[in-house]
């Protein structure tokens, strides 16, 4: 039997109604769950606030300690090179949109054990997160740590000491993938971003693991499809010291926002073990703000925010150098400084 051309046609007619009937149902179709690295969304704007600037709806405080969320590990990477002062890992956790949080805040995470002492949990550590709501893979479901192993060097045994070493970090940096962490949190609304007014400067001050907030910054801003990266006209700086160039963090990142957006991101480094300041000392983070006192000042002035975060040690300096400051512009630095935090222009986060 051979078919008639007319016949022939509508079997052809036939078969190409069929192939857009399948095509169309499996575009209704759930689709599974995507692989990390993937993007459901073209646009970041499914965890937007309603206008994306109103910070009433932040979340705080929906996991506590008595009933904590368990998230698991994705990837945990080491993210400095053979020279680095430490060990600093990147840690990216699976919260299957479960755990959402904004830009800024910190994760609490319970190490598994007991103390020795007396056979109670662990304390929490507080870690700011390191990604932008919409996590690495963009999808909203994943969140980063960015963790530096904490030791102690035994000047006796001349080694690192491993009954002093740091339970939390320790157990961060050397989680695999599946591995689950108990989570509380998402805590503090003291580092959010003010974006109402797109012209906003941001000024970010960072000491190592401290740069862990700004990185969710710089993507909503720089990296994602976001209404509030859309949006931004003004300017943000950031400011990172660690002790050299091996214990750069980011610097990819970092590099890449710059070569995209000349005039809207601004990057500085102090490394203080390679590069000398005005006075021939090491190149700390606050030597390197110094060296653009005016600008910042000025700044400052016009409404820009400045946020500082890292180790506590960190502040004493910065306070030191811009109380030096406000003294050779005739600035009262307490009635400067007490502005600043009226007008909410001030940020710290320090552990």
């Amino acid at each position: 039997f051979f078919p008639s051309r007319r016949t022939r046609i509508a079997m052809v007619k036939f078969a190409l109604c069929l192939a857009a009937c399948v095509a169309s149902a499996s575009a209704f179709a759930p689709a599974a769950k995507p692989a990390f690295g993937s993007s459901l969304a073209a646009k970041q704007d499914f965890l937007e606030a309603e206008p994306y600037y109103d910070q009433s709806t932040v979340p705080v405080n929906v996991y506590k300690n008595k009933a904590p969320f368990t998230g698991k590990v994705v990837s945990t990477k080491r993210i400095v090179g053979p020279k680095a002062t430490g060990e600093t890992c990147h840690i990216i956790i699976d919260h299957e949109g479960d755990f959402p949080y904004w830009e800024g805040q910190s994760w609490g995470v319970m190490p598994p054990g007991v103390r020795e002492k007396d056979g109670k949990p662990h304390a929490v550590r507080l870690y700011s997160i390191a990604s932008s709501r919409y996590g690495d893979d963009m999808t909203g479901k994943t969140g980063s740590l960015c963790v530096r192993r904490a030791t102690y060097w035994c000047p006796e045994l001349k080694a690192d000491d491993p009954a002093k070493k740091g339970i939390c970090s320790n157990f961060l940096c050397d989680t695999q993938p599946g591995a689950e962490v108990m989570m509380t949190g998402p805590a503090g609304k003291v580092m959010l971003l003010p974006e109402e007014d797109p012209s906003t400067d941001y000024i970010m001050v960072a000491t190592g693991t401290g740069i862990a907030p700004y990185r969710g910054f710089i993507r909503r801003l720089f990296v994602e499809d976001t209404p509030a990266g859309n949006a931004y006209k003004g300017e943000a700086w950031l400011f990172l010291g660690v002790a050299n160039s091996d214990a750069l963090l980011y610097d990819d990142e970092w590099q890449s926002a710059k070569k995209k957006f000349p005039d809207n991101f601004r990057l500085d480094y102090a490394l203080s073990r390679e590069q000398e300041n005005k006075k021939g000392g090491k190149m700390y983070v606050q030597d390197k703000v110094e060296e653009y006192a005016d600008e910042i000042f000025n700044k400052l002035d016009s409404g820009a925010h400045i946020y500082f975060c890292g180790l506590k040690g960190m502040m004493p300096g910065i306070q030191d150098m811009l109380a030096a400051v406000c003294k050779g512009k005739g600035i009262e630095y307490d009635e400067w400084l007490k502005g600043l935090k009226k007008n909410k222009q001030w940020h710290v986060e320090v552990y």
